[in-house]
């Protein structure tokens, strides 16, 4: 499949070819299922494979009927319309982004946009430079329990606070607490209709991080917990209203890549990332509000 042209000034795009880099990432092989096993978005196409372990990198080709390779992500210029970021290490992000966003390829970073609010500015600073689309998120917005969360409300009462828990490692080679903990910072955000927040508390115990803040009006507190030996907490979430509590497992299905990668197809084909550049900085910066105290 050749190269095409993506024209985002009217919305319209002629995106087919995408880049997949991270490749270690079991989300890659989530992204080349959707795309090229099901085919689920007709017209859209994983063909290129960055770096990676040869063994990998040809489990990857085999599955998915990819035949090109490249060594670095700057590579892609020129050979695909649009990437896909799944490293792991998200201080790593930034320097894999910003060539291709400054020459005008759409990338879906698969979170966190950045392990540092410096490297996201700069990622959204390189999107508006090269005309384009940038957008991450984490899967647990997308998650079914969230959005019924959301609709507490009607039966607990005006929402006064949020408690968030899951798995996170402030000690993880992937970029400390960001590789997981995103996800624990995002749904939190979710659940708190995006609130704005001053000032976070940080306290530690053994193996956990608690961070403590007001995001917009809702007092709002996360948990990361460092697994054990017997294993990895999930994800939970609790909304409290005025006259009541709603808790819930927030589960993800073998699908739950699939919200982000449709939201990315819909940024391209309307020409504009679905999410503002403000929703995604916020995270990042209440991210960093966290890790700077620990």
């Amino acid at each position: 499949m050749g190269h095409t042209s993506v024209t985002l000034q009217q919305g319209i795009s002629t995106v087919t070819s995408i880049g997949l880099i991270g490749i270690e990432n079991s989300h890659v092989d989530h992204f080349i299922r959707f795309l090229n096993t099901e085919e689920r978005f007709p017209g859209y196409r994983a063909t290129t494979l960055v770096g990676g372990e040869p063994e990998r990198r040809d489990k990857l080709a085999a599955d998915g009927n990819i035949d090109q390779f490249v060594e670095n992500p700057a590579d892609l210029i020129g050979k695909v319309d649009a990437a896909i970021i799944s490293t792991r290490d998200g201080s790593k992000h930034a320097e894999q982004a910003i060539p291709l966003l400054e020459a005008g390829i759409p990338v879906l970073v698969d979170k966190p946009l950045a392990a540092s609010v410096a490297d996201a500015e700069a990622m959204v600073a390189a999107a508006k430079k090269g005309n384009t689309i940038i957008l991450s998120a984490s899967a647990l917005r997308a998650v079914d329990e969230v959005a019924e969360l959301k609709k507490a409300k009607e039966t607990v009462g005006e929402i006064q606070a949020v408690h968030v828990a899951g798995p996170a490692d402030p000690n993880s080679e992937y970029a400390g607490l960001s590789f997981y903990g995103i996800h624990e910072i995002e749904a939190a955000l979710e659940l708190t209709n995006e609130g704005d927040f001053e000032s976070v508390d940080v306290r530690r115990s053994a193996n956990g991080v608690q961070a403590a803040t007001k995001l917009g009006d809702i007092l709002t507190t996360i948990h990361f917990i460092t697994k054990d030996e017997q294993g990895q907490i999930g994800f939970f979430a609790s909304v409290v209203g005025s006259h009541g509590l709603v808790h819930s497992q927030l589960n993800l299905t073998k699908d739950y890549n699939f919200p982000l990668l449709d939201l990315f197809v819909k940024s391209i084909e309307q020409g504009s990332s679905v999410f503002s550049e403000e929703k995604m900085l916020r995270a990042v910066r209440l991210l960093q509000a966290i890790t700077d105290q620990l």
